[in-house]
């Protein structure tokens, strides 16, 4: 049976005008932050260099459309179409009159949707769980470096322990079904995802500490915000069923602060044991400030720099992982459109249609190079700083 087929332009066309929402909102962010990014900050810098505009551009058009995906793939992620098996990229869907931009799966499924939706996984699992073994580590290494001692010693060991073990083990090992189907999972979760609103509930704590009124407000939305999200996402019971995340959702999500926590632990850590002996921490100090006040509003954000750096190649990192997890049948449910399953399933037909394996492949790279570009423009900035 023969389908009508889009051409080369047509399909190019095509995928730039699914997008529409992407470039309104790049259009935007990138005027409004031209104008003002002599007020912006480190964020504003990125805009002095070309590395900086086109790691941010890349980062955000992920981002939008991670957002905005539900309007730009034009079928579900696992909508199947029986007459498109591994249809060629431009052939259009008879009833609809849509076509597959980039053709169709050995499942019938249009591949350029499944890459669209296949962001929204990456951008959701890659950022928060980096940001959580951000904070477990900034926690735990900011009194490491600042006391040392036995506090030091004993915390260094526990870090240098798990960073004796190769990732990719360490992740296989902690994703396996065998793991997975224990409560090991649910115990190391219950564990690291406290860590945030402790870090957030000192941080208060040490600002406003003169200003009781105010620090109730910020403790009481910490301990609400923070036990309605730690309920969702350790016991998959938030009462107005927002937040959550399946089993297999969950044991990655861990691995990746597991193994993410020692790495931010000892660069924070040697961070602190620098940053400590500056002149603005000996005054602090004088003042008769508490230690956690100082290391909190002294030395941490004399430190952000570096730690922004870390924060976006460790993003990349684990974006990374996750396609290799994916690859390997270790990460998300097979039907999962996230890029590495995607590859995964795109590859046992590999020889014959290599069509379906190159989208996630590409959108997989693009980010991670996004990404890369702009942790380098941070550095430089940083190093200016």
């Amino acid at each position: 049976m023969q389908f009508e087929t889009l051409g080369f332009f047509g399909i190019l066309f095509g995928v730039v005008a699914r997008f529409w929402p992407v470039w309104i909102g790049l259009g935007t962010v990138f005027i409004l932050s031209t104008r003002y990014r002599k007020v912006l900050g480190l964020y504003g810098h990125l805009f002095e260099t070309k590395v900086g505009i086109a790691g941010l551009a890349i980062c955000l058009f992920w981002l939008f459309t991670a957002i905005f995906a539900d309007v730009i793939a034009p079928f579900g992620a696992l909508e199947q179409i029986p007459l498109l098996k591994n249809a060629a990229p431009g052939t259009i869907e008879p009833e609809t009159g849509l076509p597959f931009l980039f053709g169709g799966d050995r499942l019938a499924r249009d591949v350029f949707s499944r890459m669209v939706f296949g962001s929204q996984i990456v951008l959701a699992i890659a950022p928060a769980a980096t940001l959580f073994a951000l904070m477990v580590g900034t926690t735990l290494g900011l009194p490491a470096g600042y006391y040392g001692g036995r506090i030091d010693s004993v915390l260094s060991f526990l870090a240098n322990l798990v960073l004796a073990f190769p990732v990719i083990l360490l992740f296989y090992l902690l994703v396996t079904p065998g793991i997975r189907e224990t409560s090991i999972p649910q115990w190391l979760a219950g564990f690291f995802f406290v860590f945030p609103v402790i870090f957030l509930s000192t941080l208060f704590y040490t600002r406003f500490s003169g200003r009781p009124g105010l620090l109730a407000v910020l403790i009481g939305v910490t301990f609400l915000v923070g036990g309605w999200l730690y309920a969702g996402l350790v016991f998959n019971a938030d009462p107005l069923g927002i937040v959550s995340l399946r089993p297999n959702e969950l044991n990655i999500f861990v691995a990746v602060v597991f193994a993410s926590s020692p790495g931010v632990f000892r660069i924070v850590r040697g961070l602190t044991m620098d940053i400590k002996t500056r002149d603005y921490v000996a005054a602090a100090q004088t003042r008769g400030e508490n230690p956690w006040y100082i290391m909190l509003w002294e030395v941490l954000p004399n430190a952000r720099g570096p730690l922004i750096v870390d924060a976006c190649l460790r993003i990349g990192y684990t974006t990374i992982l996750l396609g290799t997890l994916g690859y390997f049948g270790l990460g998300l449910a097979p039907e999962s459109p996230d890029w590495g399953t995607a590859i995964k399933e795109s590859s046992r037909l590999l020889r014959a249609y290599i069509h379906p394996a190159l989208p996630p492949a590409l959108a997989l790279m693009s980010f991670v190079l996004g990404l890369n570009l702009l942790a380098d423009a941070l550095r430089e900035q940083s190093l200016k700083d």
